[in-house]
């Protein structure tokens, strides 16, 4: 698999050209619904056996063998060149494909209503031949034990054809947002947390193909750390038995001495210790009521991968990752201007619509572009493509993680579907 970054002047004829393939092929691997108009900047997927690696400066033929983890003999004789020969900047050599590792992927997916929308039920069918978990979100506890059960339809159907198996994600969601106190009164009393854990094990068994019971317990008080792992120790104990495993959500820290609301009662290394992984939620770095910035920049996901690592296996570690990105209108005001969520494709699309030339931050390892729209309102928009990805993909790879987990789906960004698949072999359960 290619990644091409389109240039000024260039033409889908012309890049399809380049790489032996066609015009069609690259439409549809992007989703590309105007080909006579690309934008500079994008970052489109080629679909080829193997891709093409451009030499810059500072490269030799063993470093970039390294790189790809060859043989620069073996490098040297595939691109028919002299394997002691200096190289020169923007030579173009053929990487052949390499071994893909194995990695489970889940993404979460949030039907709205009393019912599963068509259009929900396509994005399952879209997602899960690449997914090992499609998790349905959210069962919202309550203060008495029982649930508020999501619409799940033909969800758990739809991933058994494809060979993905559900995670039930089980939030302390009120009202729309994360209670801290309902955690508490959870946490506080043996008999609700029984009654709570029986009723998902009732859930579970009742939806069908459920694999993985996922809990996603956010701004708990300081007060509730230890209380919390003993619930998820305890929720091991009941789904285990069962068939089950047990996962929890954790919000991205990247020392012991982050105290935040969102991160201080959840400890890294007792928790990793007593559910059989965790989904680290390494995004929204940039929010929408936070200045512009990357959402998810790979240098600051590093650090807290790091972090986990210290606590945990990485066997125990999932990736997040978002898939989508926003758009703020500038001059940022702190606490008056808030940022749109918008796909990688709409991005595309506006980037297009305002002759928006696409630039890339690779300290973030993300793109960005500015614009001007018709009333005259300057905007920036950080988003994900195919480079983005592709990075995370490589820090995957690097630090040897379980895997990624995407929040969510709705949003389209069919080059990570491209690319995922060509990156690791996904371990279905």
């Amino acid at each position: 698999m290619q990644i091409h970054v389109v240039r000024a002047g260039e033409s889908l004829w012309s890049i399809a050209q380049s790489y032996g393939t066609t015009v069609d092929v690259i439409v549809q691997a992007n989703q590309i619904p105007e080909p006579d108009q690309l934008v500079v900047g994008q970052a489109l997927v080629v679909p080829i056996y193997g891709h093409f690696y451009t030499v810059r400066a500072g490269d030799s033929l063993w470093s970039i063998a390294q790189r790809f983890q060859m043989n620069y003999l073996t490098l040297a004789q595939i691109n028919g060149i002299n394997p002691y020969q200096t190289l020169s900047v923007g030579l173009r050599l053929y990487i052949p494909p390499t071994v893909k590792s194995n990695a489970e992927a889940l993404a979460y997916i949030e039907p709205r209503g009393d019912t599963v929308s068509e259009d929900v039920a396509n994005q399952a069918r879209e997602a899960s031949p690449y997914l090992t978990y499609l998790a349905l979100f959210s069962y919202e506890a309550k203060r008495d034990g029982s649930l508020k059960v999501p619409p799940s339809g033909e969800l758990s159907s739809i991933a058994r054809q494809a060979g993905a198996v559900m995670s039930l994600v089980v939030t302390n969601l009120e009202e729309g947002n994360f209670s801290g106190e309902l955690a508490q009164d959870i946490l506080q009393s043996s008999a609700v947390q029984e009654r709570l854990l029986n009723n998902v094990l009732t859930e579970a068994n009742r939806v069908g193909n459920v694999r993985d019971i996922h809990f996603d317990f956010e701004a708990l008080p300081a007060s509730q750390r230890e209380a919390y792992v003993q619930f998820l120790r305890r929720a091991g104990e009941k789904f285990h038995p069962a068939g089950y495993l047990v996962s929890a959500a954790l919000a991205p820290k990247a020392s012991d001495e982050a105290q935040g609301t969102w991160q201080v009662a959840h400890d890294y290394g007792a928790i990793g210790e007593v559910v059989d992984f965790v989904v680290l939620m390494t995004y929204e770095w940039g929010y929408i009521t936070g200045p512009p910035m990357a959402v998810s920049p790979i240098n600051e996901v590093e650090r807290v991968l790091n972090y986990a690592l210290t606590k945990m296996p990485a066997s125990k570690i999932m990736m997040g990752q978002n898939l989508y990105g926003y758009d703020w209108p500038l001059p940022f005001v702190q606490g008056q201007t808030r940022a749109t969520a918008l796909s990688p494709q709409r991005a595309i699309e506006l980037a297009k619509r305002y002759h928006a030339a696409i630039q890339y931050d690779t300290t973030a390892q993300a793109p960005y572009f500015y614009y001007v729209d018709q009333d005259g309102q300057q905007h920036v928009v950080w988003f994900e493509d195919a480079r983005s990805i592709q990075a995370k993909f490589d820090l995957m790879k690097k630090l040897n993680l379980r895997g990624i987990a995407y929040w969510r789906l709705g949003l389209p960004f069919p080059q990570n579907w491209l690319l995922l698949a060509d990156n690791f072999n996904i371990v279905k359960r």
